[in-house]
């Protein structure tokens, strides 16, 4: 990942990606409120190598410092805002990266529409057609494997997607936190540490893919 994905890299993604936003009918209008791109653009790139190359340089509050701002951001712009992610993370990296990136985006989405407009209006991750190679029975908070409410993390190219059936299961990820319905599946990336955390009464399973379940 290091050898293909720098820090250089990463900072030319984020200028077309946000070239884009900025001349994008439904998103220019929020992101107006930047005054210095250059330092945005810098502070971004930090926030992007802490989640992609674990270099902890980001430091900040991402979510505050976007509901400062929540008068300007409607639901359907989340969206949006991963269709454009999805659009240059595919021309200016190699699919298996642009994936991973792509489902870093929508934990990132998911996380902020939750905190800004509740459960219903997180954007939802569509199944791409691909068959599990493995299914777990269905658990529920009296069932849960103790293994999965502990940090641990798939192998190498298996891909998990959590299903909720009923209830809501939190799904804890590094800083990122979120509460997993029926209406929003969860994507578990390859080698990436992670654990569940239960909330309250909850039925789920545990789907395993040898490639990536969901497009966003």
């Amino acid at each position: 990942m290091c050898e293909i994905l720098t820090d250089e890299r990463i900072k030319q993604i984020l200028v077309a990606f946000y070239n884009r936003v900025r001349s994008d009918a439904s998103l220019s209008q929020p992101f107006a409120v930047v005054e210095d791109w250059d330092e945005h653009i810098t502070r971004l790139t930090d926030f992007w190598s802490s989640l992609m190359l674990t270099t902890g340089r980001y430091k900040g509050n991402p979510l505050s410092m976007h509901l400062v701002h929540i008068d300007k951001i409607e639901p359907a712009m989340f969206a949006r805002w991963l269709e454009l992610w999805k659009q240059t993370t595919d021309e200016l990296v190699p699919p298996d990266v642009a994936l991973q990136m792509q489902a870093k985006a929508g934990r990132v989405a998911a996380r902020f529409s939750q905190a800004m407009f509740g459960a219903s209006a997180q954007p939802e991750p569509a199944l791409a057609g691909v068959s599990p190679y493995r299914v777990t029975a269905t658990f529920s908070e009296n069932s849960v494997p103790a293994p999965l409410l502990r940090s641990h993390s798939l192998r190498e190219g298996a891909w998990g997607l959590i299903k909720v059936e009923e209830g809501t299961l939190r799904y804890l990820e590094g800083d990122t936190k979120i509460d997993l319905g029926s209406h929003m599946p969860g994507v578990i990336p390859p080698c990436t540490p992670h654990h569940l955390e239960l909330v309250g009464p909850v039925k789920f399973r545990l789907e395993f893919y040898d490639r990536p379940p969901v497009q966003n």
